[in-house]
């Protein structure tokens, strides 16, 4: 189960990672266009024109995506901001359980807006609602993703969650980063 898990997070974080390459690779594209253009007029020939129709808007669908798609990840690798103070202040057992609730809170909200999402996109897909842009993309595919994303979020949550339930520390707090500069050496 562990691996599968595992496996799960991964998987959506490397999502996460390919919907970053795809608005990198559009926006590259939409500049070497305009360089092309530069050049072409410059040269006395006539521009190509080449643009990236709705790109702003697809950028903006996939950079939600890939905020969904990395929550997972980034919570089981310690890159989420959490404020430690007070867990620092009090003895190990209170720290303990203020964890747990906090994870049980984060799990809470998160099976909230994931049921909302899923119910957002559920309508989407009935009214077959597209976006203003010059190519009118069905809003349930970036709905969808949104969806995904704070599914396998709470699905984290739900296994850090029985992670400390059973005395054990969560994920966030048992990772060793190799990078001298974000984590420990």
């Amino acid at each position: 189960m562990r691996k599968a898990l595992n496996t799960l997070y991964k998987a959506a974080t490397a999502l996460a990672a390919c919907c970053l390459l795809v608005i990198a690779t559009l926006v590259a594209l939409q500049v070497l266009g305009r360089i092309a253009d530069y050049l072409m007029t410059a040269g006395g020939f006539e521009p190509l024109r080449f643009q990236v129709p709705s790109l702003a808007e697809i950028a903006g669908f996939l950079l939600v995506g890939a905020s969904f798609l990395a929550l997972a990840g980034t919570l089981r690798n310690n890159d989420h901001i959490r404020v430690n103070m007070l867990l620092q202040a009090v003895p190990a057992g209170a720290a303990r359980l203020l964890n747990i609730w906090v994870i049980a809170i984060a799990l809470v909200l998160a099976a909230f807006f994931t049921w909302n999402a899923a119910q957002l996109a559920l309508d989407s897909y009935k009214f077959n609602e597209t976006s203003y842009g010059v190519i009118p993309v069905p809003l349930v595919y970036p709905q969808a993703v949104m969806t995904l994303g704070l599914l396998v979020f709470a699905i984290s949550l739900l296994d850090d969650l029985i992670v400390a339930l059973m005395g054990r520390a969560p994920s966030f707090e048992t990772v060793v980063k190799a990078d001298p500069i974000e984590g420990k050496e």
